[in-house]
């Protein structure tokens, strides 16, 4: 049986330099990828680090149970080369991909049958190894890195077109523009793989977490934020962190500024939300959250910077807090969904309705306007993706319409035929001799003709 790599948080009784440790399956610390964690919550959010990490967990007990390299089992410090090959294979072994050699780095393909977190998984390897670089745990270059590539990269931007010389300045005018967009440095570089958005329209999918997380005993909390994050759109931090200030800024009681993701905590939009919502929401900040509250207070003598959602023990909740109590009620109820799905859902359901209410193209492409900056998207071609699906649906539509009237036709033309049938076997033959009825020559012609 795997003997699987897992994390644990430390307990609040506990004092520790670390907040997550992670457990080999020997169940020994793995202080690696736990030092890795902290050198990244320095740097990025707690949430993409904790990302990183259930990423990689997978990686490193398939290392220790299954990878050998010239007759020996590869470890995480090994030599680049090594590394790279225990890459490669579990990428073609365990995700599904095929890997093509090209010059000094290696293309990857996602099959139908790879996740889709193919990317995740390498950018989280590539910044483990930068990570125990930096802290001076990996003694050797980053194995995720093409060397050649950050070669190439310096040439291009050092030497200029007088052979052997650099680059003169460019107000000089004699030099080529060099490139605004750098090539990418990895060793494995993802080949046709544009992000795209995940369509979702199933109406029903907010009533099915709801239910989930009622089985599990989801408190007051959970469910204020699972309704917010249908009801806004919001990344799940953005809701998770709001304070009582955020709330109260809003000239609307169904309203609250937030931050955006890259705003680095400055409060950038707005969500708004149901008048139920608001009504749980004060209950629980009025009784549960009370209850944590270490000095007690209700809504109105909370200050501005206190945040809106508190752990049992009175501390800020997080994100990783909250996420235990999402994927419980998730995997209890079968329901593969991760919490960003459910922004893919209210932008898709949003833009139904525009196009259900809209009777203008002028009015459609008003409302989408609105929806645009409101979801804050920083390139307006993201909504494109979203369109396509719509028009994908009207075609559905049209096309359905199109073989009911069809099967309509058939209907008809089935019972007509039957019709006839029916009233041909009812025709009476009488016998009758007309061989003494004269006919008129030029109609005699005439059937003669027909026959």
């Amino acid at each position: 049986m795997e003997k699987k790599y897992t994390y644990f948080y430390c307990p609040k009784d506990v004092e520790s330099r670390y907040e997550l440790l992670v457990f080999a399956g020997n169940n020994q610390p793995f202080l690696p990828l736990t030092e890795h964690y902290h050198d990244c919550i320095g740097r990025i959010g707690k949430s993409s680090a904790l990302s990183y990490i259930q990423c990689l967990l997978p990686f490193f007990s398939w290392l220790d149970e299954y990878c050998n390299y010239q007759g020996e089992r590869v470890k995480w410090d090994d030599l680049p080369r090594a590394i790279r090959i225990a890459i490669e294979d579990y990428l073609m072994d365990e995700m599904a991909c095929k890997v093509r050699e090209k010059d000094s780095f290696r293309f990857v393909n996602r099959s139908n049958n790879s996740p889709n977190t193919v990317s995740r998984f390498l950018s989280a390897l590539k910044s483990f190894y930068k990570s125990l670089i930096r802290l001076k745990q990996y003694p050797y270059s980053n194995p995720l890195i093409d060397s050649h590539a950050l070669l190439n990269e310096y040439q291009s931007q050092t030497e200029g077109v007088r052979e052997g010389k650099l680059r003169m300045p460019k107000e000089a005018g004699t030099e080529d523009a060099s490139p605004h967009r750098r090539l990418t440095d990895s060793y494995f570089k993802l080949i046709n793989e544009e992000w795209q958005p995940q369509i979702i329209g199933d109406i029903h999918l907010p009533y099915q977490v709801y239910q989930a997380g009622k089985k599990v005993n989801w408190s007051l909390r959970e469910i204020i934020i699972a309704r917010m994050l249908f009801e806004t759109g919001a990344r799940a931090s953005e809701v998770i962190e709001l304070t009582v200030g955020d709330y109260r800024s809003r000239k609307s009681f169904q309203e609250a500024d937030t931050f955006s993701k890259g705003s680095h905590g400055k409060r950038v939009k707005f969500l708004r939300f149901s008048k139920d919502t608001v009504k749980l929401l004060m209950r629980y900040i009025n009784s549960e959250r009370k209850q944590h509250d270490e000095l007690k207070r209700h809504f109105d003598t909370l200050p501005n910077e206190a945040p809106i959602f508190l752990t049992e023990l009175g501390t800020p909740f997080s994100y990783e807090a909250w996420y235990y109590h999402w994927d419980k009620a998730m995997k209890e109820c079968d329901i593969k969904l991760n919490p960003h799905k459910t922004r893919h859902w209210f932008i898709t359901s949003r833009l139904r309705e525009v196009y259900n209410t809209s009777k203008t193209e002028a009015e459609i492409k008003q409302k989408k306007n609105e929806l645009i900056k409101y979801i804050k998207w920083k390139d307006e071609e993201m909504i494109k993706v979203y369109e396509h699906y719509f028009d994908e649906e009207s075609h559905r539509k049209a096309h359905d319409e199109m073989l009911e009237n069809m099967a309509e036709k058939e209907r008809e033309y089935m019972e007509l035929k039957n019709s006839k049938r029916k009233k041909k076997l009812n025709l009476t033959v009488i016998e009758n001799n007309f061989d003494d009825i004269e006919i008129d020559n030029e109609i005699e012609e005439l059937l003669d003709g027909l026959e």
